[in-house]
């Protein structure tokens, strides 16, 4: 595990701390420059450690006002100890973003796309709810925070070939919400947002058009805005968030009838 700050100095420094995986790349980054540019000291979780570490040095972000954390979220004993870790030499962040996510087509009728099933759902799924323990306890005891987890508008209704994505994008959906629920008497604040297609590494082979892309940058603003008010659900942008309620409108006949000869989403294994 990598930090760029001894505990000593990340506790004198002051500023309110965001703590975000995922964050080597894509809205992950440019989460972490948006908060950054609003004053937020910086907790960075990713596999690729020195890659983030290279990243927040070419900002020109001080040493003192970011740390960073090798952790695969994945590993349930990893981005715990990331958390832990984060609480000791930076103290108790004010935002954790449960970012870190992997978006991968699947044939169920392909005996090795199981294991793609699997990978999703312990990236997707499990990583953001190991994501959010270290810091449920401490945040509800203190009264205050938030607990922000990346779904997609993709977890609204199931696309054909993205059957692992989709059923895992809805179940942070639904897990945000439970979540919510139990938080909410403590002053602890749950927001889930859920972006259309943004430009990233994620969605640069998709095989079908993508309406509305937005740049990481200009979804990292929207969603910026909406942590800060501490809505309980977004949509990003906000046109895919009437294409969301019409999609959820839909009965299934018409549904089934749009997404006809919809091209599929690219298998990881070809």
């Amino acid at each position: 595990m990598t930090t760029s700050a001894s505990p000593s100095t990340a506790l004198a420094v002051r500023g309110p701390l965001v703590f975000i995986t995922g964050a080597s790349s894509g809205i992950g980054q440019a989460l972490a420059a948006r908060y950054h540019a609003a004053g937020y000291r910086l907790a960075l979780v990713a596999r690729r450690a020195a890659e983030v570490q290279a990243w927040a040095s070419s900002q020109g972000i001080d040493a003192s006002r970011f740390a960073v954390y090798a952790a695969d979220v994945r590993d349930v004993a990893s981005i715990v100890a990331a958390g832990r870790a984060c609480i000791e030499a930076q103290g108790l962040p004010d935002v954790v973003i449960a970012n870190a996510g992997i978006s991968v087509g699947i044939d169920t009728a392909i005996y090795d796309d199981l294991v793609v099933m699997r990978s999703t759902y312990e990236t997707n799924n499990l990583g953001m709810t190991t994501t959010f323990h270290p810091f449920v306890t401490a945040m509800c005891e203190r009264r205050s925070g938030r607990l922000v987890g990346i779904a997609s508008v993709a977890g609204i209704r199931g696309l054909p070939g993205h059957g692992a994505y989709c059923s895992s994008k809805a179940a942070v959906i639904s897990y945000c919400e439970s979540l919510r629920g139990e938080c909410r008497p403590f002053g602890v604040k749950v927001v889930t947002v859920a972006p259309g297609y943004v430009a990233t590494p994620l969605t640069a082979e998709n095989r079908y058009s993508m309406p509305f892309l937005m740049q990481p940058e200009d979804f990292a603003d929207k969603a910026f805005q909406a942590i800060e008010a501490g809505v309980t659900f977004r949509v990003i942008p906000w046109q895919m968030g009437v294409v969301a309620k019409l999609l959820r409108a839909l009965p299934d006949w018409l549904f089934d009838r749009l997404l006809a000869g919809r091209p599929r989403k690219n298998r990881k294994v070809q």
